[in-house]
């Protein structure tokens, strides 16, 4: 059960890799029967890698890469579906937007799967009104420590439930959800663009936004009047098919994609993040209506394979963070940090957060969402978030545990807590302590 081939894996970010041994899929009495050997070094699921850091490496031991095949099981009478945990969203789009149904929460790539959002209790562009993924699962299988497989619900077991989803994979392998779908008329939104002058006008639009979804591309390089400027877009489902565009009604169909670069060097420097925010900026509308399709709108990153190979050797860190609203005076702080030491930030998104769902290891929290994208090689920038990780701690906020590749364990307990009800909540369902990960490790989740 344990012979599979050793492989050299990394995060989405390519900071932080590991060799593993690899295994996978596997039919549900193997994985069974593997976890109940207690491997040495511990074992991990690994969905599709688009964890930015070391949430799915587990270096030394088991990775399952994927754990089990695909499978959906689409109920369109009562809007729900059971997948299985390997299923990647766009095949899960795939299955339901032609029954009329979407899955409720989107993730910003279509390629991670079920599993990997469950784990990472993932949110979308429609948090502040729907919450994270957690809100629509009525029912996880979970195979535990000792190699059984449990029924995890919100009602019948609380604990568990709350411990896995957002847990990061340390609680067992989610081999299968049941998920709630929202009901569409048509695979388009209508989309309203606006540029916005400066942060205090994206957080404005934000935060008086009453559609369904709303998010804001920041200019991360902009500096002075203009710190923060960026483009708002405030979105809903079109009521009816497109009759031009969806004669035979709603469907989901995603091109093949063209592969980006691997370059031996880092394109983004502070010149050229400068020059294609400014450009990406003005070229956008000061005001536009129009619609757009689930792709264009949810999954603009997914144009280009592997794009994350284009920005070069040393890899890249996503810095996200969430503050509370008295906290965010953090955003401004964050963006004139990154321009005095010059860390070319080249993607940056804007979010409002509504509650929370209290999931111990849930990043959501009431109030802002900032992330940005930098290139991990520029001098100095490590110690520069080190910095900006105490000042989200002080601020009441945490760092996206889905995105981080760096975070110490001191920064990690002040702004999570003690973790307490999550760390016996782990014990019942692990009591071996047979799932672990990097990420486990460095943040003293496991051993």
């Amino acid at each position: 059960m344990t012979g599979g081939p050793e492989v050299l894996l990394s995060g989405w970010g390519r900071t932080p890799s590991g060799r593993a041994t690899l295994l996978g899929p596997l039919t549900l009495p193997a994985l069974c029967g593997l976890i109940a050997e207690r491997p040495g070094h511990g074992i991990v699921a690994r969905g599709a890698g688009r964890s930015y850091g070391d949430a799915a490496l587990n270096s030394g031991g088991l990775v399952l890469s994927p754990a089990g095949e695909p499978w959906v099981l689409l109920d369109p009478h009562a809007g729900r579906v059971r997948v299985a945990a390997s299923v990647a969203f766009t095949e899960l789009l795939a299955r339901t937007v032609p029954h009329g149904w979407l899955p409720p929460v989107l993730p910003g790539t279509a390629h991670l799967t079920v599993g990997g959002a469950v784990a990472a209790d993932v949110h979308g562009k429609n948090q502040h009104r729907d919450g994270s993924i957690a809100a629509w699962l009525d029912q996880v299988d979970l195979v535990d420590g000792t190699g059984t497989l449990r029924r995890l619900t919100p009602e019948d077991t609380p604990d568990a439930f709350r411990a896995t989803v957002g847990g990061m994979g340390l609680t067992g392998v989610i081999v299968s959800v049941t998920l709630r779908l929202l009901p569409v008329r048509s695979a388009r939104l209508r989309v309203t663009t606006r540029r916005a002058a400066d942060l205090d006008a994206v957080m404005d639009a934000l935060a008086n936004a009453r559609t369904r979804y709303a998010v804001a591309w920041i200019d991360g390089t902009a500096r002075g009047r203009a710190l923060g400027r960026g483009v708002v877009e405030l979105a809903d489902h079109c009521t009816e098919p497109d009759p031009r565009r969806e004669p035979d009604g709603p469907r989901y169909r995603i091109r093949a994609a063209p592969p980006a670069p691997g370059l031996p060097f880092c394109p983004v420097t502070p010149r050229t993040a400068a020059a294609f925010n400014g450009l990406w900026y003005h070229r956008a509308p000061r005001l536009r209506e129009g619609t757009a399709a689930l792709g264009a709108f949810f999954h603009r990153l997914d144009a280009v394979a592997g794009w994350n190979r284009a920005l070069g050797p040393a890899g890249i860190w996503q810095y996200q963070f969430a503050v509370p609203d008295e906290g965010r005076d953090l955003l401004a702080c964050v963006l004139e940090a990154l321009h005095r030491q010059q860390g070319s930030p080249f993607l940056g998104t804007l979010k409002r957060f509504g509650p929370a769902d209290g999931h111990p290891l849930s990043f959501p929290v009431a109030g802002w969402s900032l992330a940005v994208d930098l290139p991990a090689g520029r001098a100095g920038l490590g110690e520069l978030l080190d910095g900006l990780d105490r000042l989200v701690a002080t601020s009441g906020g945490r760092i996206y545990l889905a995105k981080d590749a760096r975070m110490d364990r001191a920064r990690f307990t002040e702004m999570y807590g003690p973790l307490d009800a999550w760390r016996e909540a782990r014990a019942r369902l692990d009591p071996h302590g047979v799932f672990r990960s990097d990420l486990g490790r460095r943040l003293g989740l496991c051993g």
